[in-house]
C-alpha cells in the first residue's frame, strides 16, 4: 500500500465546511432522516450526524439488512478533536515497548509479511449504542442503534507482536495509544489498556484491513486494535504505540470514563449513582428487529416477513424467538448464515396476521451460554450496554 489517498485539505474541507455552512443555514449536500441530519465525509456514504468535532457518525438503518457492513457505512466514533486525516506509510511505525526485553518498531510491510495473516468477522459496537432509549435520559452522544456494524477484519495477532518484543515477568496490562490527540494539554489523551491475559488471547489482532481493503481513515487507518466480543472503546484507532505495563493503567479513559455499576446487572435504580464502578468490557446479547419498522402499516391478507439481526459478546447465537402479541406467545425464528461466534446473524420469521388491527412485535436472542435480553431497561448513568427487548408497534389493515 502506498500513502493513504485522502487529501488532508479535502478532508478538513468536508468536516469544517459543514460547521460553517450549518451556522449559515445551508448545507447543499446534506439530506435528512427524521430529525437527524445526514452528512457525507471522505470514504463514507451518507451517515447520520451526531457531532462533527470530533466526528460521530451513525450508520443508517438500511445497512442492517447487509450481512457484512460496507466499509463506507461503518459508524465513526472519535473522542478527541485532533484526529489524523492522512498517514504516510513510509514513516508510520507501530512502536512496542515498556516492560519488554526489547523495544521494536514495525512497518506496515512487516505487519503484513512477518506475522500470520488472520481474518474473521466480528461485530463492532460503541458502548453507548442505544443510549437515546434510556429513561430518564443520560448525558452523552444520543446514539440510536447505528453505532454498530459487522465487519471482516484482517491483521496480525497481538500476542505474536508482543512475543517479538518479549514482555518481562511482572507484566499485568498492555496499554494502547493512537495518532489522535487532545486539543489542549489539560485534556487527557485517549489511551486504553487490556489485562495481559486478554491481550494474549489469540483472537485479539492489530487489524490493517476491513472487508479485504485498507481501513478507512475515519475507522482507524492504518491499523487498529480489534478485541472481538468487547465494546469498541478498546478498539484503539490509528494505533501507534503499544506499552507493556507492570502495574494497572489509571488514565482517565480507564479509571474515570467507560465505567459501569459494579452490580450483577451492571445497573442501578434510574436516576441514582452507583457506589462502585468497573470498566465496561464485553458486549451483552442483543437482537434488533430491522423490518417491519415501528409504526408501519401492513396490508391484511399477505404474509409479513419479520427480519432482524442478533449478536453476543463472542458466544454466538443459539436461538431467536419472536412474539407478535406483546410477549404473550413466542415462536422460534429461522437463523441465517453463521459467520462465527463474533459475527451478527440474520434471522427471519414468517407471520400471517389472523385479523386486522394493532400488533406489538418483539424479538429476543439467546446466546450459546444462555445469555439473553431483559424485558426492562437496565439503567446506568453512562447509558452503556443497552440491550432491552425491543417492541415494534405495527398496524395491519
Amino acid at each position: 500500500m502506498d500513502k493513504k489517498f485522502v487529501d488532508r485539505r479535502d478532508f478538513l474541507k468536508a468536516a469544517g465546511t459543514f460547521t460553517a455552512l450549518a451556522a449559515c443555514g445551508g448545507i447543499p449536500w446534506e439530506s435528512f432522516a427524521g430529525e437527524r441530519r445526514m452528512i457525507r465525509y471522505p470514504e463514507k456514504t451518507d451517515m447520520l450526524l451526531l457531532t462533527s468535532r470530533p466526528p460521530q457518525l451513525e450508520m443508517p438503518p438500511r445497512f442492517f439488512k447487509e450481512l457484512i457492513t460496507p466499509n463506507d457505512a461503518v459508524f465513526v466514533r472519535w473522542h478527541l478533536s485532533n484526529i489524523p486525516t492522512e498517514v504516510d506509510l513510509s514513516r508510520w511505525r507501530l512502536k512496542v515497548g515498556g516492560n519488554t526485553e526489547r523495544k521494536i518498531e514495525l512497518t506496515m510491510d512487516q505487519l503484513q509479511k512477518e506475522f500470520e495473516r488472520v481474518s474473521y468477522t466480528a461485530v463492532i459496537q460503541c458502548s453507548g449504542n442505544g443510549r437515546s432509549f434510556f429513561e430518564p435520559r443520560v448525558a452523552g452522544g444520543q446514539w440510536e442503534n447505528g453505532s454498530l456494524g459487522n465487519v471482516t477484519w484482517t491483521g496480525a495477532r497481538l500476542n505474536e507482536i508482543l512475543a517479538r518484543a518479549g514482555f518481562k515477568a511482572g507484566s499485568v496490562e498492555v496499554g494502547f495509544n493512537g495518532l489522535d490527540g487532545p486539543p489542549l494539554p489539560t485534556v487527557p489523551d485517549f489511551v486504553k489498556s487490556l489485562p495481559l491475559d486478554t491481550a494474549l488471547d489469540e483472537d485479539v489482532i492489530v487489524a490493517y484491513a476491513m472487508n479485504g481493503k485498507p481501513l478507512t481513515m475515519l475507522n482507524g487507518f492504518p491499523a487498529r486494535l480489534v478485541v472481538p466480543g468487547w465494546f469498541a472503546t478498546y478498539w484503539v484507532k490509528s494505533l501507534s504505540d503499544i506499552t507493556i505495563l507492570d502495574k494497572s493503567f489509571e488514565g482517565f479513559w480507564m479509571k474515570t470514563a467507560y465505567r459501569i455499576p459494579d452490580t450483577s446487572c451492571a445497573c442501578v435504580p434510574p436516576g441514582t449513582k452507583p457506589k462502585k464502578t468497573v470498566p465496561v468490557t464485553r458486549m451483552n446479547t442483543r437482537s434488533l428487529v430491522v423490518e417491519p419498522f415501528s409504526g408501519a402499516k401492513l396490508p391484511f391478507g399477505s404474509e409479513v416477513e419479520i427480519f432482524g439481526i442478533a449478536f453476543s459478546g463472542g458466544y454466538g447465537i443459539r436461538e431467536v424467538t419472536v412474539s407478535i402479541d406483546d410477549g404473550q406467545n413466542w415462536c422460534r425464528a429461522t437463523l441465517g448464515r453463521d459467520l462465527g461466534k463474533y459475527s451478527w446473524i440474520q434471522w427471519k420469521y414468517g407471520w400471517q396476521p389472523a385479523n386486522p388491527g394493532k400488533y406489538t412485535i418483539m424479538a429476543r436472542a439467546v446466546d450459546s451460554i444462555g445469555g439473553s435480553q431483559p424485558f426492562e431497561q437496565l439503567w446506568n448513568p453512562a447509558g452503556y450496554m443497552w440491550n432491552k427487548v425491543e417492541t415494534i408497534d405495527v398496524t395491519v389493515g
